[in-house]
């Protein structure tokens, strides 16, 4: 591609990406004035950038105490995540809806298919019970994108969850249950089921409402209650625009504009070889007009250019609803 902007959507190749990435950083260190002051704190100038690979990684943490964005003007809307009681929440300062429906539309089908192939039942009873979230709006946008009659959300009542389901099982019809992890642990304890047009998705969170598990352990439990074979996963977060997934064994895949680093922990600035453990760095070219470069708090291992496992949090950091893994 040539030198003219790229659009995050459009990147098919490594040579794209890179561009993107660069492009992304200059803008975000010319009008992001969060970003911009983190740059000067480390000393980091960009002349001293000669690939992705250099650019560096803002705390996550500054989502909780200041306006992260790289726009002047008001927010179209402000996504915030869940937190603990008494606890800061993250703001996702957003430019325009645009920009992440094109994230999060472009990644399902890239790694599914058309939400207009299948019927989207959504399990998300501690995020429809709080306003801003952006899991909420990117679940209620494939619901309607799905147009099937029996799409929709599910808060409490999983006697009708449980009949849809048998339902849309015996008409054969593909099926995406989408659920947080305390909510479908609920699911199985109370029915247990023989699922073979469905496809079971955890979103992480037991939100306190259950004691913590490792992934293997949630997935096990999921599995037999479900009778699946693989348990699906989605690996997201309110200061991101795009997310990345796991067709089973806890193993994530980004899109092309999505690349994840793994860091030392002691020392941030250190990129650790693959197999090795650390600081999971997220690059969402999605997240132009907000903060494309996060030093996520979550622990993983990288295994190849676009896989990846989350192994946990990182000590004395807040445990976080969409990942609540500790090994």
């Amino acid at each position: 591609m040539n030198q003219s902007k790229i659009n995050f959507w459009e990147i098919t190749s490594e040579i794209d990406f890179e561009l993107c990435a660069m492009q992304t950083f200059h803008h975000q260190f010319e009008n992001n004035s969060i970003y911009r002051s983190y740059c000067d704190l480390i000393h980091f100038n960009p002349s001293d950038l000669k690939s992705s690979q250099d650019i560096p990684f803002l705390p996550i943490g500054f989502f909780k105490t200041h306006e992260v964005k790289s726009f002047d003007g008001t927010a179209a809307v402000v996504f915030s995540s869940s937190g603990t009681t008494g606890s800061k929440t993250s703001k996702h300062f957003v430019k325009q809806l645009e920009d992440y429906k094109n994230s999060f539309a472009n990644a399902f089908t890239l790694f599914y298919e058309n939400p207009k192939e299948i019927a989207i039942l959504a399990l998300l009873p501690s995020y429809l019970e709080r306003e801003c979230s952006s899991l909420i709006y990117m679940a209620d946008d494939l619901i309607k994108e799905s147009n099937h009659v029996k799409s929709g959300f599910y808060l409490n009542n999983l006697d009708e969850l449980k009949d849809v389901l048998l339902e849309l099982e015996a008409e054969q019809q593909p099926t995406l249950l989408l659920g947080v992890s305390f909510a479908l642990l609920d699911m199985v304890e109370k029915f247990n089921f023989k699922l073979k047009s469905t496809i079971v998705m955890e979103t992480g969170g037991m939100k306190g409402r259950r004691k913590e598990l490792i992934r293997e352990d949630l997935h096990q439990q999921l599995s037999k209650g479900f009778g699946v074979e693989q348990i699906h996963s989605e690996y997201g977060m309110t200061e991101l625009f795009s997310q990345a997934y796991s067709k089973g064994n806890g193993f994530f895949s980004c899109p092309p504009w999505m690349q994840v680093f793994i860091r030392d922990t002691s020392d941030p600035f250190t990129k650790l070889r693959i197999g090795m453990m650390g600081n999971i760095n997220v690059i969402d070219l999605a997240n132009r007009e907000s903060c494309a470069f996060i030093a996520t708090q979550d622990l993983g291992r990288k295994h190849s250019l676009n896989k990846f496992e989350v192994l946990g949090r990182l000590d004395h950091s807040e445990i976080r609803g969409c990942n609540l893994l500790v090994y």
